[in-house]
């Protein structure tokens, strides 16, 4: 196990019933912005538990929140905080408007061109506004970590950023706000948390049973109750807290403290929405069935492990239960909905050259957990995910 520091101070409130806390939870004199996505926070009556909660202290919402949040609709919230004087911010959603809601915190005091945050992945930060979280679509981890991503349309650019001033100061986490959800949606959700375990289990054996153990009891309950998701008819809560918890913990820091973690698939990932507007999930779908093809020699001792532990794979030669296992997690993901090809977003050969000029453009050169996905090496990925 590598030596490695672990802290995570935000506050979890996980249960029925839960949003009525925010009354003890947010200062008694905040002045708070909701910030909101689409139309469906107020359509569940999820909008008004809040507002309710809140009580008497002043508030106002701000909407319009997209699914990969803007750089550019960020930059209005940004402009409003500032005017209006709001000093703690309410992000009520899933991870886009966690994300954008981080971003924001983070610019309103910041002293020159906000997009500097972007381009130092966070590193600039020193101070950010105070803000909590009423998650209502479970994928991204972003209720319990310290990073975010934003697009910036106009330049075609997804950027992640962290700092250690952007851990949500509480998070609420319903699982009943689950239950209004697209069946998209919930596939999404899961393919998200599982390639976010992937990225930090599947790399190179460090003697980290624990963290090992931790990641497959994760991967294994998202197999699990992922085609049950999808096929219930009513929305059942334990598996819905499932979903929820397992999408929080596989982002939270602790299967990542003191094992070596690889991202590639993600950097190339981000690239596919910014270009093209795929779900980031999509995209992950996409690439990590070929990214584990094109690393199989590389990552060969953990995939061994992963192919049985996760997928219970015995029979056959090393070769063949590698394969096995890459099979298995394409399959699992064709069954979620969730295309494992470029194809069936009609991209091919333009999109590849795109995609490989804006890994160069930012400096994502020598990605993986050996610095060795090269722009060589993702674009034989990308082929391979023809």
């Amino acid at each position: 196990m590598n030596n490695f520091d672990f802290h995570n101070p935000t506050h979890i409130v996980f249960g029925k019933d839960r949003i009525f806390d925010l009354s003890s939870l947010v200062p008694a004199a905040a002045k708070v912005l909701i910030l909101v996505g689409g139309a469906s926070a107020e359509k569940t009556g999820t909008l008004a538990e809040v507002r309710q909660a809140l009580g008497a202290r002043a508030h106002r919402t701000f909407s319009g929140i997209e699914p990969n949040p803007s750089f550019e609709t960020a930059r209005k919230a940004i402009e409003m905080v500032r005017e209006e004087g709001f000093d703690f911010l309410l992000a009520v959603g899933g991870g886009s408007v966690i994300d954008a809601t981080k971003f924001i915190a983070a610019a309103v005091p910041f002293e020159g061109d906000a997009w500097d945050i972007l381009l130092k992945r966070g590193s600039n930060i020193t101070q950010a506004v105070s803000f909590g979280v009423v998650l209502t679509l479970p994928a991204t981890g972003s209720e319990m970590n310290n990073g975010a991503v934003i697009t910036r349309h106009d330049i075609g650019a997804k950027l992640p950023f962290r700092s250690r001033h952007l851990f949500p100061l509480f998070s609420i986490l319903d699982p009943t706000k689950t239950y209004t959800l697209p069946v998209s949606q919930l596939a999404n959700g899961v393919v998200d948390a599982f390639v976010h375990t992937i990225e930090q289990y599947l790399t190179y054996p460090v003697n980290a049973p624990l963290q090992d153990r931790f990641a497959e009891g994760l991967l294994q309950t998202l197999v699990d109750i992922g085609p049950r998701l999808l096929a219930a008819t009513e929305p059942n809560y334990d598996d819905r807290a499932s979903l929820m918890w397992a999408a929080t913990l596989a982002l939270n820091g602790l299967i990542g403290a003191g094992v070596p973690q690889d991202w590639a698939t993600h950097m190339i990932g981000h690239e596919l929405t910014a270009q093209y507007n795929i779900d980031h999930a999509r995209t992950l779908a996409i690439v990590l069935p070929a990214m584990l093809q094109e690393r199989r020699v590389q990552k060969h001792d953990k995939l061994l492990q992963y192919s049985q532990r996760v997928w219970g794979i015995h029979e056959g030669s090393e070769d063949q239960r590698i394969t096995a296992a890459i099979h298995a997690t394409r399959d699992f993901f064709e069954r979620l909905g969730l295309p494992t090809h470029l194809g069936a977003y009609d991209l091919g050969q333009e999109a590849i050259d795109l995609t490989i000029r804006q890994l160069e453009t930012h400096g994502m050169t020598r990605l993986g957990e050996h610095g060795e996905v090269t722009p060589a090496v993702s674009r034989r990925v990308l082929v391979a995910a023809l």
